[in-house]
């Protein structure tokens, strides 16, 4: 189907207030909504938390606020309306009450309770409906949803600071700060907009993270995870501070649980053959938790770890123009090759300057 530039303008309009949402609407996706009636718009709206308005909702409320109706006009929404009740009503009622002509969805729902039902109402009710316009800017907006619904597991991201000449830490274990505050700012961001931020017990141990989002303006914290196959978290650890923290171990320590649970952590055992942590598994109780995006910090064994399971999904790498030399610690644990044909070639679809350094995002295949 072709869309007009008109309809590129509003779709791009809603696609900027899903935005505001960035930081806020876990675990349901980002949802903008602007309506149109004869070239103007007349009301828009996003979704900002879950239980609140959804965004076609908050864009009808605005109209008759306004002492307007939506008779007639055209909803441009990022995500298909949805057809169920949840904590809210459905959508695609609310926009077939309101008398809404015409509705244009960047993207299916991928939620298996609405995957074009919702778009299947609205054209049942004598309702015009497209989809697909700037279909990709609106998944990659709701990447780590897209990724719970259809894989039943968060979109993971591996942040890593490091040196220009791949280190992450001084063979002592410190590592603070290779990158500039430009860039551990910008870091935080990708904090506030992941779901929960993963580290291992190494880290935990050697730089004593609070894995909180600081460095914004945001009114949730995700929550924390760290990887403790033997609940070795110190009770004094600052990760423990405030509580939503969860320790996945593989081996349970009734006397250290109840430290750590006294501390307000939750604890989950999922082991591997090998008495570590199941990653995999991890992933998919994190997926059951209505956790859409994971940011993981920690360090070199845990980031191999990841990458070898295919846990890892995107790498967020930030590197400083510092050599710290070969006795430091590199990146990854991986095995060794000896043959190129074996190296992980990686999609790198983002270079920028962050401060003093860079950023890469990369993708794995």
């Amino acid at each position: 189907m072709s869309f007009s530039s008109a309809d590129h303008a509003f779709m791009a309009r809603a696609l900027q207030l899903a935005r505001n949402g960035l930081f806020t609407t876990t675990p349901n996706p980002r949802v903008g909504c602007v309506m149109v009636r004869d070239g103007r718009v007349i009301g828009e709206g996003w979704h900002e938390k879950a239980g609140g308005p959804h965004a076609e909702a908050a864009a009808l409320n605005a109209i008759v606020g306004a002492g307007d109706t939506a008779n007639g006009a055209t909803a441009y929404v990022t995500l298909e309306p949805c057809s169920h009740f949840g904590r809210t009503p459905p959508c695609a009622d609310a926009l077939i009450a309101a008398g809404v002509a015409r509705v244009v969805a960047a993207m299916r729902d991928p939620n298996p309770l609405v995957a074009g039902q919702g778009l299947a109402r609205l054209a049942a009710a004598g309702i015009e409906v497209a989809s697909g316009l700037l279909e990709a800017d609106a998944a990659e907006l709701n990447i780590g949803f897209v990724s719970r619904m259809t894989r039943g597991r968060p979109w993971l991201r591996l942040k890593v600071a490091a040196s220009l000449d791949g280190k992450t830490a001084l063979n002592n274990g410190v590592s603070q700060w290779i990158t500039g505050p430009d860039a551990r700012r910008d870091a935080h961001a990708w904090r506030a907009r992941s779901c929960a931020v993963l580290t291992g017990i190494g880290t935990v141990k050697d730089d004593n993270p609070r894995l909180t989002a600081r460095e914004v303006d945001t009114p949730r914290q995700p929550l924390k995870v760290v990887i403790d196959s033997r609940l070795e978290t110190p009770p004094g650890a600052a990760v423990l501070d405030g509580g939503n923290v969860l320790i996945v171990a593989a081996q349970d320590d009734p006397a250290r649980s109840a430290v750590l649970r006294e501390c307000g952590a939750e604890i989950v055992v999922l082991p591997n053959a090998q008495g570590k942590v199941e990653l995999t598994a991890l992933m998919q109780e994190l997926g059951r938790r209505g956790i859409n995006e994971v940011l993981a910090e920690a360090g070199t064994r845990l980031n191999g770890s990841l990458l070898r399971e295919g846990c890892v999904d995107e790498l967020l790498i930030y590197q400083a123009p510092l050599l710290i030399g070969d006795a430091a610690r590199g990146m990854f644990g991986l095995a060794e090759l000896t043959d190129l044909s074996g190296a992980r070639r990686l999609d790198i679809f983002e270079r920028r300057s962050v401060g003093a350094d860079f950023r890469i995002r990369a993708r794995l295949g």
